[in-house]
């Protein structure tokens, strides 16, 4: 794996770990009063650094921001928030899955094969 996509993979990682964060925070305050759900953004500010720079994609820094107001008061719903929960925690998986290919393939080079 080139430097770039290991570089690439890890921020994204970093993201998806910071929105379950804010997702069980969410879930969490959900019956709090008043309480405006947290949302973290990274895959624009990834994928325009990825074709920059090794260096800008190393200063991508997942944001954690308020969601904005909504007509109806706002609040959580916990469906979208469990929803989002799936989505994440599949693409996590996901991305840790191919890391783990390519450890593999790696073990498989240094070892001749065998």
């Amino acid at each position: 794996m080139d430097q770039v996509s290991a570089i690439l993979i890890n921020k994204a990682l970093d993201g998806l770990s910071m929105r379950m964060t804010a997702i069980a925070e969410n879930i969490a305050n959900s019956q709090t009063a008043n309480y405006r759900p947290v949302r973290v953004s990274f895959e624009e500010a990834l994928a325009e650094a990825a074709n920059m720079s090794v260096q800008s994609i190393r200063d991508v820094q997942p944001r954690m921001e308020l969601s904005p107001l909504s007509k109806n008061g706002g609040g959580v719903r916990l469906d979208m928030e469990m929803a989002m929960a799936a989505s994440t925690g599949a693409r996590y998986a996901a991305l840790i899955d191919v890391l783990n290919r390519q450890t593999q393939l790696s073990r498989l080079a240094a070892s001749g094969g065998q």
